[in-house]
């Protein structure tokens, strides 16, 4: 049976039993014994007897497709999360006209229970409707994550090569200016940091190259 192995940060490669050529297609099996179809890119490595290939889905589904899907869902609760909120705000109304009134609440009168309960349910249902509120704001701030992260590059991506060939570059040139004086150093680990990326964005180019180069 073909399964999934985690091999970096977004990456899960094939951990198979058999042999594969580029291009074939292959049938890996979740944990859940969920079963998907994925194109196979290169092998990465051969351990004990079995072997281990990059991979895409079939399907053309990735991280960034789950991440749009997620941010889609969550958009979904918030909405329903503001319409529950809205229908308690509706339903605290109840006995508005005499409460506009400001009625003192009359104790040892026969209206007095009516009155306190009718305080307690709107208090209630105010409660809820805030309760709903702030469940709304948490799933819109979990949206603009997942909603950022659905245009993110990673490795995952044979379109990395490209994203991290640029990056590299880009760091390359930065680290560069600060070395030569072109760039204005800002703080004296500027050229530190600097070097760091560099190394951090080669690491990534170089895995990119071996999973889909």
């Amino acid at each position: 049976m073909n399964t999934y192995r985690k091999y970096c940060p977004n990456v899960f490669l094939a951990e198979c039993e058999e042999e594969h050529a580029k291009d074939d297609v292959i049938t890996l099996t979740t944990k859940y014994d969920k079963e998907n179809e994925h194109i196979v890119h290169n092998l990465i490595a051969k351990k004990n007897d079995k072997y281990y290939y990059s991979i895409t889905r079939l399907d053309g589904f990735n991280s960034q497709e789950r991440a749009k899907n997620k941010a889609e869902k969550l958009e979904g609760y918030a909405l329903s999360a503001e319409k529950r909120s809205n229908e308690w705000i509706d339903k605290s109304s109840e006995g508005r006209d005499f409460l506009s009134l400001g009625e003192p609440i009359k104790v040892g009168h026969h209206s007095e229970r009516k009155h306190r309960a009718l305080i307690d349910r709107n208090n209630h249902r105010m409660s809820k409707a805030m309760e709903e509120s702030k469940k709304a704001k948490e799933y819109k701030n979990r949206i603009a994550y997942w909603e950022n992260k659905a245009t993110d590059i990673n490795l995952s991506m044979p379109e990395s090569i490209e994203y991290y060939k640029y990056q590299l570059e880009k760091a390359k040139n930065h680290h560069k200016g600060l070395k030569d004086g072109s760039i204005k150093r800002e703080h004296s680990y500027s050229l530190t940091y600097a070097k760091k990326a560099v190394n951090e964005m080669q690491k990534k180019y170089d895995i990119a190259i071996k999973l889909w180069g």
